[in-house]
């Protein structure tokens, strides 16, 4: 018995440094101003801070399209990435981080108001190759090459300089609407206020046939005075694209892991919410089966709410431990019968232990019922002789319990899956 209870104590702890041990994933981020890569730091130790089940190791990217590639090489469980990034095929979606709007500006002298007005004129495009996709998607509704729109790559530092020497007369960057994002967008135009030049936006009249070519990108109304409140800028709701930025996982993650992690995100982003405001954007993503990135199904199970049990989950892994166990006692019963040399048994515990096969080899309810009955005997017949101080002592009453309940157990057990299978 004493090594009996050694081997329980010693499989139930290792059991629970199993299932307690932290899941680490490594999750790809990276973005021009580097905001990708210190929210997904920030939540990465919040994670750690709160003893989440599921944390997260962060490896910088530098760019939504090296976040994708590592994802697809498998070097990155999860990734942080635009919805028109490619190389997307194996990524599934876990949280919608927020939405990039197209914001198109010039300054209010440019003549023109809308994307398909624009002639022989220079647009710089802000953080370049990033962008590259949305001039493409733009290059297929509207004839730039016939109005000699032109695009030229400007990073972000140089995003004034250039506006204001005239070296392109408009700008395209793409940004969540957040306070955070509009100021720096404002600071392109301070050079300019000295020749009383204010910004304004420039609608794309045509977003509705862009989205349709380009499905990642949707038609989007920015409401007005977005980019200045007084006077609004823009005067009215304007029409324009945005894409969505997510957070994705390979679909190779297991399930559970992904549950279990935006649950924990979700728990975790009202807790950022204060540091980061661009959270209040965070929603779950889509779950229809034609969406951009299809749902994880782990991210699925917490949004529908059909998360489960510890026992829910574990109940096959607790039901084969409960058999082992009964095997290992069972071979000690029999060693122990064999070092006495054939004594006669003290107790009914070890014919009690035989029918652990019987129930998991039963095919039908009425060998159960038969099984259950030959039991009944044995146990009425041990509590009489108990009862006339004939039976076993006190310890062997307790085993003798705790191998009824076991029983018990499997009989419950085996009649439930005898009811699934018919």
């Amino acid at each position: 018995m004493g090594a009996v209870t050694a081997g329980v104590i010693t499989g139930g702890w290792l059991s629970y440094r199993y299932f307690a041990k932290p899941i680490v994933l490594t999750v790809a981020a990276g973005s021009v101003d580097g905001e990708a890569l210190s929210l997904i730091s920030a939540v990465a130790a919040r994670l750690t801070a709160s003893n989440a089940h599921v944390r997260l190791k962060v490896v910088d990217s530098n760019t939504s399209a090296k976040a994708s590639e590592l994802l697809a090489a498998h070097k990155a469980d999860l990734a942080v990435v635009r919805g028109d990034t490619g190389g997307l095929a194996d990524a599934r979606s876990v949280l919608l981080l927020t939405h990039g709007v197209v914001l198109l500006m010039a300054p209010s002298t440019l003549s023109g108001d809308s994307l398909g007005d624009l002639r022989d004129t220079t647009i710089g495009v802000i953080g370049g190759a990033i962008n590259r996709p949305v001039v493409d998607a733009l290059k297929q509704v509207y004839p730039f090459d016939r109005a000699k729109v032109i695009f030229q790559d400007i990073a972000v530092a140089d995003g004034a300089t250039a506006l204001s020497s005239g070296r392109v007369h408009a700008l395209l960057a793409v940004v969540p609407l957040t306070e955070k994002y509009l100021a720096k967008v404002r600071q392109f135009f301070q050079q300019d206020r000295t020749r009383g030049s204010v910004p304004k936006l420039i609608e794309i009249e045509s977003a509705g046939a862009v989205a349709n070519i380009a499905q990642y990108y949707e038609s989007y109304d920015i409401p007005k005075g977005t980019l200045r409140g007084a006077p609004p800028v823009p005067s009215d709701d304007l029409t324009s694209l945005r894409v969505s930025y997510f957070l994705v996982a390979n679909k190779s993650v297991g399930n559970s892991a992904i549950t279990d992690l935006t649950q924990s995100l979700v728990d975790v982003r009202r807790d950022l919410l204060s540091q980061y405001p661009i959270l209040a954007q965070a929603a779950e993503p889509s779950t229809d089966a034609d969406a951009l990135i299809p749902i994880h199904p782990g991210a699925a199970t917490y949004y529908n709410g059909n998360q489960q049990s510890f026992l829910d989950k574990y109940d096959d892994k607790l039901y084969y431990g409960s058999l082992l166990l009964g095997s290992l006692l069972s071979v000690i019963v029999a060693a122990w019968r064999f070092a006495g040399s054939g004594a006669a048994p003290r107790s009914m515990l070890e014919p009690l232990y035989e029918f652990g096969n019987e129930i998991t080899g039963a095919k039908s309810e009425a060998e159960l019922e038969e099984i259950e009955k030959r039991i009944d005997d044995i146990l009425k017949s041990e509590l009489a002789r108990n009862a006339n101080g004939e039976g076993a002592d006190s310890p062997d009453m307790a085993a003798l319990g705790l191998t009824a309940h076991r029983l018990q157990y499997l009989m419950s057990h085996r009649r439930l899956s005898l009811h699934k299978s018919s």
